[in-house]
């Protein structure tokens, strides 16, 4: 495992194509438009978060734009990512909504462009075609500066294999359900062997990681949050943790992850905690 003492929210995992990217990511799913998503973007920012994820189905893209504009913040100091959303999966389409991305966001480039979802239910019979032209579309925004990195989101080992047969530039990012209840080891295996940064989306089990006991008893052990060991543990498996909260206190504590280490113990704890708190959902069997 690499040492995590001495690093903090600016140090950086490098991509394939050596862009940097912050270690850990401010989260925004689930969090609505407008003051909400506007302050928690900007308490991200103040606390140190230089890695803020959204998305176009987040329906916050605007808010998250204005905060980052407001920040104080240069540009080139933030890592800023953004999904394509299955409406508009195909070569046309995703140049279009991407526009529309960046005109939300109010940025002339993304830092990171994802496909958020393999398989869209109304697509499914032509899922493999439609990623083929929205990689196609993205590669031609990252070759023109516009996204400095391309990748994808919730793709299995079948929805990549068959994403490489067209793809010229590989992804760089593949954004997961990854936390201790769901490790998606075989995936992850395969996303290391060709150079794919694993993100962790729900890396708290959206919450459910707190009615844990045995994760709680490590916390308490460590004077830590439960959040904060978790997100540890989440670094010292080579993830990129995207904690999402809308509270200040919360915010600036789930940043707060440099300062302490895991025992061997300790991380067999958490390791053994697999199916405790669900586990991704089959983007074949996805109701959208």
């Amino acid at each position: 495992m690499e040492d995590f003492k001495t690093m903090s929210l600016t140090d950086t995992y490098t991509l394939a194509n050596d862009v940097k990217i912050p270690v850990v990511g401010f989260g925004t799913w689930q969090t609505p438009d407008g003051d909400v998503a506007y302050q928690a973007t900007l308490d991200a920012i103040k606390a140190g978060y230089r890695h803020i994820d959204t998305a176009a189905a987040y329906g916050n893209e605007e808010s998250v734009g204005k905060a980052i504009a407001d920040s104080g913040v240069a540009r080139e100091d933030l890592f800023v990512t953004t999904k394509l959303w299955n409406d508009d999966h195909g070569y046309e389409e995703t140049k279009a909504a991407f526009a529309v991305s960046l005109k939300k966001l109010g940025l002339d480039y993304v830092d990171l462009y994802l496909i958020h979802w393999p398989n869209p239910k109304a697509l499914r019979s032509e899922w493999a075609a439609r990623n083929a032209g929205s990689w196609r579309a993205m590669e031609e925004v990252y070759n023109a500066g516009q996204a400095k990195a391309i990748g994808v989101s919730n793709f299995q080992i079948e929805h990549l294999e068959e994403l490489f047969k067209t793809a010229v530039i590989k992804p760089m990012v593949n954004q997961l359900f990854l936390n201790p209840s769901d490790v998606q080891a075989e995936l992850v295996a395969f996303d290391n062997e060709h150079n794919i940064l694993n993100e962790a989306y729900s890396p708290l089990g959206t919450g459910r990681i707190f009615d844990v006991p045995e994760v709680k008893a490590v916390a308490d052990k460590l004077n830590k949050s439960v959040a904060q060991v978790v997100l540890r543990w989440s670094l010292d498996k080579g993830f990129l943790p995207l904690p999402k909260s809308t509270h200040e206190a919360r915010i600036i504590e789930n940043g707060e992850l440099f300062d302490f280490v895991l025992s061997a113990d300790d991380t067999a704890v958490i390791d053994g905690l697999t199916g405790k708190f669900g586990s991704h959902l089959n983007p074949n069997e996805a109701e959208f």
